[in-house]
């Protein structure tokens, strides 16, 4: 006779989306208190230093943890599920469960290095047609690699870090020589973001199939962009001050096993992929659908698994010349837009260019980003039996400049 199923004892919220299929991991503290890490579970917190008595949740960070591999991130999962889905845990495990509104998040992981790719066809499709108007949206090389590009790791802050208006070169169309000054046309690009936790060999190429055994999981990111800055300064060798100054990410990161259920096929690529990036025997599309508010007001949901690159093709192209990962490398997406006019991720895309103004519920329109706007990127997605998989939020306020 079957044994019969343990009783469950956490209230976890309907719908919450940090129910035990997610367990995002995070750093926290209260007041007082060092930083450790914590798991998200329905409106509480698991002082993990505190449940396990493990050093490794106790350095402040992420990566100490993510650096013992994908066994040892799963043999804590399963444990996890075990106390908080089995009423004859509650008196260990209940005393570290912490009310998520008394703790402070912070940045989860040490960046070592980030990269930020270009991968949604629909996003480079507009843009294409924005800045490079009578010529094809596509560049030539688009269809067959990840394009991507090096960013600067030390300005990859938590949600609610201030986005302080950047100050740079611009020329525009009418200008004779270029000005200093705040940017005037400050944008947000909604991505999704994957941490990697297993390093690499320097010289040993990631395969797509290794993608798990080194991504321990994902996180939201909105890639601040000042794109007066980034068109006159990209040429030739891409995004500098246009992009380095502040990359916000959300505090929880979602494990890659809570997402099994969210895995989809990619869109049909045309050409066939080089062999390095065929995925056709084991796709990584990921249904998750993104949501951008600007003032609390929604602007629009982008659809993650429209994405044409994947991440297992961005991590493979990332490392095929023989590049090697390291524990706490942050690589994104890039902006996640759909087909539809409501499925854009940037306000680039949004108010065409400035051409098309939004106009807000309070009667104010918008083109690009004013001091005091806040921007709010969330996400879903499904998750076993049909519950939701929250991957919280990544917020910033914009912040006047700082002039010399």
């Amino acid at each position: 006779m079957p044994s019969p199923a343990p009783a469950r004892w956490l209230d976890l919220p309907e719908g919450s989306g940090f129910g035990l299929d997610n367990l995002p991991y995070g750093v926290f503290s209260t007041p007082g208190t060092r930083r450790r890490t914590g798991v998200a579970v329905g409106g509480h917190v698991l002082d993990l230093a505190a449940a396990t008595g493990d050093a490794v949740h106790a350095t402040g960070s992420l990566n100490a943890f993510l650096a013992r591999g994908r066994a040892a991130w799963q043999e804590q999962r399963t444990r996890l599920q075990g106390w908080l889905g089995d009423a004859a845990h509650r008196p260990e495990v209940a005393p570290h469960l912490l009310p998520i509104g008394d703790v402070t998040m912070h940045l989860p992981v040490e960046v070592a290095d980030y990269v930020d790719f270009f991968s949604s066809q629909s996003h480079a499709e507009n843009l294409g047609r924005l800045l490079r108007p009578g010529t094809p949206p596509l560049t030539a090389n688009w269809k067959h690699l990840p394009v991507g590009y090096h960013g600067r790791a030390g300005t990859v802050q938590v949600s609610g870090t201030p986005v302080v208006r950047p100050s740079g070169q611009r020329r525009g169309a009418t200008d004779d020589a270029p000005v200093f000054g705040p940017t005037q046309r400050l944008d947000i690009e909604a991505e999704v973001g994957f941490v990697v936790g297993a390093p690499s060999e320097l010289g040993r190429p990631v395969p797509l199939r290794a993608f798990p055994d080194h991504v321990f999981g994902i996180c939201l990111v909105n890639d601040w962009s000042a794109r007066d800055l980034q068109a006159w300064e990209y040429v030739p060798l891409g995004p500098l001050l246009g992009k380095s100054f502040l990359t916000s990410v959300s505090p929880w990161v979602v494990p890659l096993a809570a997402l099994e259920q969210a895995r989809v096929g990619p869109p049909a690529r045309d050409p066939q992929p080089l062999p390095y990036l065929d995925d056709t025997d084991d796709p990584w599309g990921l249904d998750i659908t993104l949501e951008v508010r600007l003032n609390g007001e929604l602007l629009s949901r982008p659809p993650f698994a429209s994405i044409y690159w994947t991440a297992a093709q961005q991590l493979a192209h990332l490392t095929v010349n023989g590049a090697s990962l390291r524990t706490g490398d942050l690589y994104a997406s890039g902006t996640v837009s759909g087909p539809q006019p409501d499925q854009r991720g940037s306000l680039i895309e949004l108010s065409w260019g400035g051409q098309e103004p939004l106009t807000l519920a309070d009667g104010t329109t918008r083109t690009f980003l004013e001091d005091g706007d806040v921007v709010t990127l969330s996400a879903t997605a499904p998750g076993a039996g049909g519950s939701p998989i929250s991957f919280g939020e990544v917020t910033g306020r914009v912040e006047p400049a700082l002039l010399r």
